[in-house]
């Protein structure tokens, strides 16, 4: 017989891998409408080739989370540096040069940030990854 916790915790994983999956879907639907915008401008820029990067790393979460179960930490903040990359693109000539230095310094800040936690995983990896 199935316990509370069992049919409770089943349950939750149905509602999350739903909540993946409708999320996979509206990325695969912005990174079309994205597509199409470029085709009805003509043109391609270096602003829209992020915004498509940030969407295929969108999809490559969804698709190691349902795969494996575990998000890696550093995927979304690979997609926050790239944010910010987009971010400073966009608006550069309508940023003064300290909000300039601020989002810089904040990309800067998670890069560092990944380098740590790459190098506490490979330092001190999870037991269950040693073996």
């Amino acid at each position: 017989m199935r316990t509370l916790k069992n049919i409770t915790q089943n349950s939750l994983d149905v509602i999350q891998e739903i909540g993946l999956i409708l999320v996979a879907f509206a990325t695969v639907i912005a990174f079309g409408v994205e597509v199409m915008l470029m085709v009805d401008n003509r043109t391609v820029t270096l602003a829209d080739l992020l915004l498509l990067f940030i969407y295929l790393e969108v999809l490559a979460m969804v698709a190691i989370y349902l795969k494996s179960g575990k998000l890696p930490i550093r995927i979304p903040l690979y997609i926050a540096i790239v944010a910010l990359a987009r971010y400073m693109i966009l608006d550069m000539k309508a940023m003064d040069s300290w909000r300039m230095l601020a989002v810089a310094g904040a990309a800067l800040i998670l890069a560092i940030t990944i380098l740590l936690i790459r190098y506490g995983h490979v330092r001190y990896p999870y037991e269950s990854d040693s073996e």
